[in-house]
């Protein structure tokens, strides 16, 4: 169920019907998000360029998994059923722990992570709920865990991104894909 009808495959521009179907050949199916943004296309290449700048960059010391770990946690404090379901399982894959994205988005502080990670979502959830109230002793913090302040700004971005993400997968209804529930729970079935 969305309250927006997604446009049809053969009605998109070929740039974004290649990257869909793209997804599509590599995950099996076509994430709901995919097709919800793609009514509005030049918003569409927006929020995938950035989308891919910060969960597909290679540089700074944040893993896939933690930049999934962060996603799942703000998500699920901005209370985005999407992201959480489907963010947390690319989390479950990523870190190869089929319960750790149901801690992360329910209580992170009692997680099966590193104290490294949990400084992470320490930065990420103050950043999502109180950004104004970051101070040097924040930094501290993850200077401490062996972040630097270009990883801060990671951890923000991602943050910050997946707030405009959150807001706009509720607001719009944007529902999971069943698919989503399974991953990184059971073994994917052989073709």
């Amino acid at each position: 169920m969305t309250r927006y009808p997604h446009p049809a495959l053969t009605d998109l521009p070929e740039d974004i019907r290649a990257r869909i179907l793209e997804v599509q050949e590599k995950a099996g199916f076509v994430p709901n998000v995919f097709l919800a943004l793609a009514r509005r296309p030049a918003e569409w290449r927006a929020f995938f360029a950035y989308h891919d700048a910060l969960m597909l960059k290679e540089d700074g010391q944040l893993s896939k998994g933690d930049r999934e770990m962060i996603v799942t946690a703000t998500s699920a404090a901005n209370d985005c059923l999407y992201c959480v379901v489907a963010h947390g399982a690319i989390l479950r894959i990523y870190e190869k722990k089929p319960l750790v994205a149901d801690q992360v988005a329910v209580n992170y502080r009692k997680a099966d992570i590193t104290a490294r990670q949990r400084a992470m979502l320490d930065f990420a959830m103050k950043v999502c709920q109180r950004s104004h109230e970051i101070d040097d002793a924040d930094f501290a913090s993850l200077h401490a865990h062996g972040f630097d302040d270009e990883d801060a700004w990671d951890i923000a971005a991602i943050t910050a991104f997946f707030g405009l993400s959150n807001r706009m997968a509720s607001f719009s209804s944007m529902m999971p894909n069943p698919e989503f529930y399974l991953m990184g729970r059971v073994p994917k079935q052989k073709s």
